[in-house]
């Protein structure tokens, strides 16, 4: 495995305000209530709202919007129809980026990427020209409490394909098709993660420094700021000292 970007660990370290976590559960909700149209309204049938409502109460979201949520999406409640689309984007230094979106209104939400992108060095790219970058896989972060050892002779019994070592914990790699059966496996084991999602993992790790790594970093924060932008992935490896603690 080549290695994750590193924009979710310096995501990590960046206080999380009031206002980051209205957007985070606005976007939570947007996932549940597609989860739920495409799947079905029980989690037990429905692994990726499963998934989802486990990272609304990460986000220590009240279950009286998750079930609102959910009930949007069955068709209970009225609800916003939403599409899922993504977009290809090189940022400064011709870095890689991969967007991810939920939007009811498409000429709205590229309209807003491209301006993004253009106002901080980047720009749009056409449908292929970075996706051959990355690998869709199951993403699995765990704290560092854990022994290593342990804990990758749990994964990959439980049908890992990787794991990867950090300061602050681990990441566990999957093949989308065995994520929730590594996920049942780990916490069969007793093992608890911080995180768990399909992830676009970056082939290769390109490195960015200096000011085009700050200016790369204003940019991402501004992407996932959009409120149609779900997640946003990217091949950097970006200098971390740039970030505060």
């Amino acid at each position: 495995m080549a290695g994750h970007s590193k924009w979710k660990q310096i995501k990590r370290k960046k206080a999380v305000t009031d206002q980051k976590r209205a957007s985070q559960w606005t976007k939570i909700i947007r996932e549940i209530t597609v989860a739920a149209k495409l799947g079905g309204g029980d989690p037990d049938g429905n692994p990726r709202l499963r998934l989802a409502i486990e990272n609304a109460r990460s986000a220590n979201m009240p279950n009286d919007n998750i079930d609102r949520a959910i009930k949007k999406g069955t068709g209970e409640l009225e609800g916003v129809e939403y599409q899922e689309v993504s977009y290809e984007a090189y940022g400064p230094g011709g870095i890689a980026i991969y967007i991810e979106a939920l939007t009811d209104n498409l000429n709205r939400t590229v309209a807003d990427i491209r301006h993004v992108l253009s106002k901080n060095g980047g720009n749009l790219g056409q449908s292929g020209s970075v996706a051959w970058m990355f690998d869709l896989k199951g993403q699995i972060e765990i704290g560092s409490r854990y022994d290593e050892a342990q804990l990758l002779e749990a994964a990959l019994e439980a049908g890992a394909e990787d794991m990867e070592t950090a300061e602050d914990g681990y990441t566990v790699y999957t093949d989308p098709s065995h994520f929730n059966a590594v996920q049942e496996g780990l916490r069969a084991a007793g093992i608890e993660w911080e995180s768990a999602e399909l992830a676009m993992v970056p082939k290769t790790l390109v490195a960015v420094e200096g000011d085009e790594a700050s200016k790369l970093l204003r940019l991402l924060e501004a992407l996932e700021d959009l409120d149609d932008v779900q997640k946003v992935w990217t091949n950097a490896d970006i200098d971390e000292s740039l970030v505060e603690a």
